[in-house]
């Protein structure tokens, strides 16, 4: 009992202050980032628009999207309940479910946000993988909703990283990260099943070509 009671402290203490690591985490980094002209036009320009990086560099994505509105797809597990709080504390609109769990419906609300006031972000390879293979629910929402998809790499200097399935990537504190996004990218509506599920594979190769790009961006 009395070891339970000190976990359920310790975990009590950590949702507590987790978002004030991270938040801090995330200011000390210095983010260079090569964004394309066009992609930087959309940004300012207010139009909606789906972005996707993969869930192992995920944070620093995370945090230069901050407290700009944006909606967010997180699974219902443990680790997704903890950044869904941080993100939360980041003014995202926080939807919970995955492709494994209310797949249907989670696509329904991507297309329903992406369609009306809210940009969406999502890890198209999480919650559980494969690592860097693209699912469907991010093309599928900016097709249906009739906005750009923006494709993002993203790389850290120096970092911790995690025996997980994506082999998460921490930043350490004052490194380097790196961003490389891709043109705005728009998949026609009335592309076939096939056509979009080519359209799907060629942004899976886009997208792992910028994560290497960003892993050697300096």
């Amino acid at each position: 009992m009395i070891k339970r009671f000190f976990r359920n402290v310790l975990r009590f203490l950590g949702n507590r202050l987790l978002f004030h690591v991270v938040n801090l985490l995330c200011k000390t980094v210095k983010i260079k980032q090569n964004i394309p002209r066009p992609t930087r036009d959309l940004f300012k320009s207010g139009n909606k628009f789906v972005v996707a990086f993969w869930h192992g560099t995920m944070l620093i994505p995370w945090f230069l999207f901050r407290d700009s509105g944006m909606s967010a797809i997180i699974s219902q597990s443990k680790d997704g309940e903890l950044l869904a709080r941080v993100l939360e504390k980041w003014k995202y609109k926080v939807e919970r479910g995955s492709s494994s769990s209310g797949g249907k419906e989670v696509l329904e609300t991507l297309i329903e946000n992406a369609s009306g006031d809210y940009s969406v972000a999502i890890t198209p390879d999480g919650p559980r993988g494969p690592v860097h293979e693209m699912k469907p629910g991010a093309a599928i929402a900016a097709k249906k909703a009739g906005v750009p998809l923006i494709l993002l790499g993203s790389a850290y200097e120096k970092y911790y990283q995690f025996k997980s399935w994506d082999k998460f990537r921490m930043p350490k504190f004052f490194t380097k990260a790196y961003v490389v996004a891709s043109e705005p990218i728009f998949i026609p509506k009335e592309l076939s099943y096939d056509e979009t599920s080519v359209k799907i594979k060629e942004c899976e190769t886009e997208l792992n070509v910028l994560q290497k790009k960003a892993e050697v961006f300096n």
